[in-house]
Parts: structure tokens; sequence; C-alpha cells
């Protein structure tokens, strides 16, 4: 299985994301998700993938969730994936996919444990160094 990641490539960790992948010497396929977004069966299967709620996937930041009201506990499942439907930067990001599994990247590191070979360090765009696995205290 050739891994994947559902990418935004104006997000910082979406970036460091990309770029960890890219040093373990993974070349994943990069979808842009707001410009190709997922539909309602595929983003079915990636929660299913991820095991999480549509409502640990919502972003708030810089979208219209609160526009929407998406934080209305009431609301349904449905009606959250609908909402992503109709508004892909809804969507949190990245998504990772790889034969090891697929998961919400954030923080960006949390892609490590999804790579056959993951990088043993790697230095994020802001400086930060990330050690995997994590060095003993």
């Amino acid at each position: 299985m050739r891994p994947l990641i559902y990418h935004n490539p104006a997000c910082a960790t979406s970036r460091n994301t990309l770029a960890m992948m890219q040093a373990s010497g993974e070349q994943p396929d990069v979808i842009e998700y707001l410009i190709n977004p997922p539909d309602r069966a595929r983003l079915q299967q990636l929660l299913s993938l991820m095991d999480i709620t549509p409502r640990a996937l919502l972003r708030q930041k810089g979208t219209p969730y609160d526009a929407l009201k998406l934080d209305n506990p009431e609301l349904s499942d449905d009606q959250l994936i609908d909402a992503m439907i109709a508004h892909p930067i809804l969507i949190n990001r990245p998504i990772v996919v790889t034969a090891r599994g697929a998961r919400l990247c954030r923080p960006s590191e949390a892609v490590l444990a999804l790579l056959a070979t993951p990088v043993a360090i790697f230095t994020k765009e802001d400086g930060e160094v990330v050690h995997w696995p994590e060095p003993p205290l």
C-alpha cells in the first residue's frame, strides 16, 4: 500500500508531517484536500480507520465552525459530516494513511508511528527538534 496524506500546503503542521514522511524515505500520494476533498464515503472510511468521531475531526480555527454553530452537541454525526463535505476547510489535517494505520497527525510527529522506517531526528520548520523514539529524560 502506498502511503497518502490529506494535505494543506498552507499549514505548517501538514508541511512538517509531509517532510517527515519524505525524510523517512516514503513518497506518499499527496491529496490537497481543499482542492480534491474526500466524498462522503471516503470521509466515513477515514473516520473509521482513525477510530474517531466526526466531531473529533472538526477544525475550528479559520473555518465557518462558529458561524455554522457546529459546537451544538445535538448535531448528529451525519450533520457534522454534511458540514465537512460542504466546507472541506472544516476537516482537520493532516490525515495520513499507511499500511500501519491512519491518524490525524496533530502534532506532526504523530506520523512517525505510521512509518515503516521513521526518521530518528527531525527539525521542524520552527526549529523544534523531534527525536524518535523520544530520548529518555
